[in-house]
């Protein structure tokens, strides 16, 4: 598969954590689905799961919530 093909699946979550995660999507000014994405390959790169340039680079940057 290539690096930025995406594939679509459904995902069982609890009700909580799919909440949170909203709310920490919001705050960092992502959509939902890129936050979890953004959590999963993080956990993955810190695990050494995935290789740092595996990370496509239209990721959005990261911006700080407005006070």
């Amino acid at each position: 598969m290539a690096v930025n093909a995406r594939k679509a699946f459904a995902l069982r979550i609890n009700a909580r954590v799919l909440e949170a995660l909203q709310r920490w999507a919001d705050d960092e000014l992502r959509s939902l689905n890129g936050q979890i994405e953004y959590v999963l390959r993080d956990a993955l790169r810190r695990a050494g799961r995935l290789k740092t340039d595996a990370t496509p680079s239209n990721e959005p940057p990261r911006r700080e919530p407005e006070p």
